[in-house]
């Protein structure tokens, strides 16, 4: 009889666990331009949570698990008066942040949103801070929380650079997970040992598949999921904080650690170091509510409609020329089931934008989706890809998002080609986008905040000094609705 044991020696911890807590302690940003951005993302954020706000199916999953459970110096949710444990205050402002698929993106290998952190990062952070008011130390300010929300960026998006979990079948999210645990920790008083444990149990935790974002399965999962993984995330940085121990080889662990169980043996590779990019090169969604890959279509439509708006009858195809990712992950035809369904459709957004002139979050509801218009211009399209795009898609001087929109006509006429590689939110449209996004923070707010609050607010978002002075829990009490 053969018999074997296993060598229980504990390993160093894996390097790329510990690369992020060193540069989670130990990373000091010095890049105005990241601090500078970072305020605006933070604006962004609460405007889009305030605006969730006005959607029935996102305000039902909000509030304690219990109702009427208050939480002693309890985590405030923007927009409402709950005060609650920092795990579902991660929870529901995370989900606010991400319901309407209006908060800004990364695209890379992956794809994703950073600021879906900020659910876990403004709930530590208020949790902490109330916390160190009841027993006189003190709090937290807005610059603790931008460094967070820099730190969140980087380690999501450096990690999606050149690594696709969705390729495997899992969702982005996990990185949402893995970026709040670490910086979570840190804001919590952990130091790299703790960040190594936290860390290292979001590769043992089984992750999200992407079965809910794509058909025939696409849902109102994906507008919570990413609440749910910052939420996570605040969970294991908590009960590390608590004593938890981690897994130190918890990717390289031969059959069991997640390269050789979920990643198909692979290792993550990474193009960059952890320092500030992610946060200066981010994308914004300034002008509509659109899956990425398809804000350029969406921009190109709409600057067809004045041509197309009086001919809609008349239209035989139209062309859309996008880029390989727009093809897998948004592209449908058939039914389209739900406002999730239609707001990941290449199609129906380019549609919208044709036949309205304009693209709102109102415009996936069924009211509108009921139009006949839609879904008959929704079959006279044609995706193809465009190889240019793709290639420049990847490209670290360019990250463009090109698309480009044509309509042909029954009598042979055609409308020109209209192309735009780089989104209104793109970095290399930062001066045009900007007073844009603050228009946009203005318009959401007025769904949730009477008109005094909000210009109190705004002015503080742009008074960079003060508001990086501002303790966070003071913060919060400004969106107590």
């Amino acid at each position: 009889m053969t018999t074997q044991a296993d060598l229980n020696i504990r390993p160093a911890p894996d390097r790329e666990i510990a690369d992020i807590a060193d540069y989670v302690t130990d990373y000091v940003i010095d890049s105005e331009e990241a601090y500078d951005t970072a305020r605006y993302v933070l604006m962004d954020s609460i405007g889009c949570v305030l605006l969730a706000h006005r959607y029935p199916e996102c305000a039902k999953l909000l509030g304690p698990i219990v109702p009427g459970t208050i939480v002693p110096n309890g985590v405030r949710v923007p927009g409402t008066r709950f005060e609650l444990d920092p795990a579902k205050g991660a929870f529901d402002i995370g989900i606010l942040i991400r319901w309407l698929d209006f908060n800004d993106t990364w695209l890379a290998a992956e794809w994703g949103h950073p600021s879906d952190n900020l659910g876990g990062i403004l709930a530590v952070a208020d949790f902490v801070s109330r916390r160190n008011g009841a027993t006189g130390k003190k709090p937290l300010t807005v610059r603790d929380v931008l460094t967070a929300m820099i730190k969140a960026h980087e380690i999501q998006g450096v990690m999606a650079l050149e690594n696709s979990f969705n390729r495997v079948g899992l969702d982005h999210v996990v990185l949402v997970k893995l970026a709040t645990a670490a910086v979570a920790t840190r804001l919590l008083g952990g130091m790299k040992t703790e960040i190594i444990n936290a860390v290292s149990h979001v590769w043992v935790d089984g992750q999200s598949l992407r079965t809910y974002r794509h058909a025939p399965n696409t849902g109102s999962r994906k507008s919570w999921a990413a609440g749910d993984a910052t939420s996570r995330g605040v969970r294991l940085a908590l009960m590390t904080m608590a004593g938890e121990s981690g897994c130190p080889s918890a990717l390289t662990a031969k059959e069991w650690g997640f390269y050789d169980a979920s990643f198909h043996g692979g290792r993550f590779s990474f193009q960059r170091p952890y320092g500030s990019y992610v946060m200066e090169n981010v994308l914004f969604k300034v002008a509509f509510p659109a899956e990425f890959h398809a804000q350029t279509a969406v921009e190109c439509a709409i600057r067809l409609h004045g041509e197309v708006k009086e001919k809609l009858d008349k239209i035989e195809r139209v062309v859309i020329a996008t880029q390989e990712p727009a093809i897998r992950i948004i592209s449908k035809t058939g039914p389209l089931y739900n406002p999730a369904d239609r707001d990941h459709c290449l199609q129906y957004m380019t549609a919208v934008g044709l036949i309205f002139g304009e693209l709102t979050a109102d415009h996936y509801e069924d009211a509108v989706a009921a139009d006949s218009r839609i879904d008959a211009l929704r079959k006279k399209m044609e995706v193809v890809e465009e190889p240019r795009y793709s290639r420049e898609y990847l490209e670290p001087n360019k990250r463009s998002i090109a698309n480009a929109v044509q309509v042909f006509f029954n009598d042979g006429s055609s409308t020109e080609r209209v192309e735009v590689e780089y989104p209104l939110g793109h970095r290399r449209r930062r001066k045009e986008g900007l007073p844009l996004l603050i228009g946009k923070f203005r318009e959401n707010a007025a769904s949730r905040l009477p008109a005094g609050q909000i210009n109190t607010v705004a002015e503080l978002f742009l008074d960079r000094e003060r508001l990086e002075g501002t303790p966070i829990n003071k913060f919060m009490e400004m969106f107590i609705y």
